[in-house]
């Protein structure tokens, strides 16, 4: 996987390259790949814990990302965070096909969401925190607490909650955002 700088991500233009995609241009997927893959990889290999599993993931989003570009709307979020969501989605549709437990932390969980740049060594074991993790869950309001197990459970995307929910997409965002924010507080 190729290194890259958080200043070159920040500065690359995602939603120029995904519309570049849409239009067939595979130089732009492979700039895609050079600027994202490598933290792609660290998001699937905290939900799948297995590097050989966690690449076939990213190969897959990135076909996904090749396949469904022209899906891509703006209006509804970042192009970065789009692609953040095909990778977590294809990851937790790995294990939830194939494997064990998804075994993930409140800061992982939030680094998958926000598309934050977590080091490896920051996802806790989740053994050791499951009944603090389910406790501080506990203590939410009813709406951030649907609204982060749809997301991290289920594996739903922020505009599948808002239709379940009937509830604008914003609001959907802001509940798990306040949310994570709380457990984090909570777990600390």
């Amino acid at each position: 996987m190729p290194a890259r700088s958080s200043d070159t991500a920040s500065a690359f233009d995602h939603e120029a390259a995904l519309a570049a995609c849409a239009r067939g241009d595979r130089s732009a997927l492979k700039r895609l790949y050079d600027v994202e893959a490598r933290q792609m990889l660290g998001v699937a290999l905290r939900i799948v814990r297995q590097r050989q599993l966690a690449e076939d993931v990213v190969q897959d989003a990135f076909i996904k990302v090749w396949e469904r570009a022209a899906s891509f709307d703006p209006q509804r979020g970042s192009a970065r965070g789009w692609l953040y969501s095909v990778v977590r989605n294809r990851a937790l549709n790995e294990v939830r096909d194939n494997g064990p437990q998804i075994t993930l932390d409140e800061a992982a969980l939030e680094a998958i969401d926000l598309g934050n740049v977590l080091q490896a060594g920051t996802a806790m074991d989740a053994t050791t925190e499951i009944g603090p993790l389910h406790h501080c869950l506990e203590q939410l309001d009813e709406p951030k607490r649907s609204s982060i197990v749809l997301a991290y459970v289920d594996g739903c995307t922020h505009a599948e909650i808002a239709q379940r929910l009937a509830t604008p997409l914003g609001t959907v965002k802001a509940w798990i955002r306040r949310g994570l924010l709380a457990l984090r507080e909570c777990m600390a």
